[in-house]
């Protein structure tokens, strides 16, 4: 894989790639809205993706991604997904307070503790029993 992506272009990425699974298409536009940021700003996000090979995109074309940038894509979902099961499932956190969580720490984990969160996640689905006694422990604190 390549060079690692900041977070901000990680999220770029993770919206385009979940546009076009829901939609099949994606504009600058739907971008913008989703990440609250300005037209400019995608524009400059989206050359950048596109310099990184990891989208195609020209100024008034369709952006698609690269099979590379799918890949990277993916990866990032993989690691929100576990982080939000963590401190939805696990923890007991409400599930806005967990996704907002899972995307901060989403950039910055490193592949090790990420295989323990997404072992525990495994334990957790296959042992109920803990799992509703370690939540309601967690609730008493």
């Amino acid at each position: 894989m390549q060079e690692k992506l900041t977070s901000s272009l990680e999220d770029y990425l993770e919206v385009i790639y979940n546009f076009i699974n829901k939609n099949s298409s994606v504009r600058a536009v739907d971008i913008s809205r989703e990440l609250s940021v300005s037209r400019a700003s995608v524009s400059e996000a989206l050359k950048r993706l596109a310099e990184k090979k990891l989208i195609n995109y020209g100024r008034y074309d369709v952006i698609s991604m690269t099979e590379e940038g799918k890949k990277h894509a993916e990866k990032v979902i993989e690691k929100h997904n576990a982080l939000q099961y963590f401190f939805e499932e696990i923890m007991g956190l409400d599930g806005e307070e967990a996704g907002q969580t899972a995307c901060k720490i989403e950039h910055i984990i490193s592949e090790n503790v990420l295989e323990k969160f997404t072992a525990l996640k495994d334990f957790h689905k296959t042992n109920p029993e803990y799992a509703e006694e370690f939540k309601k422990y967690c609730r008493e604190k």
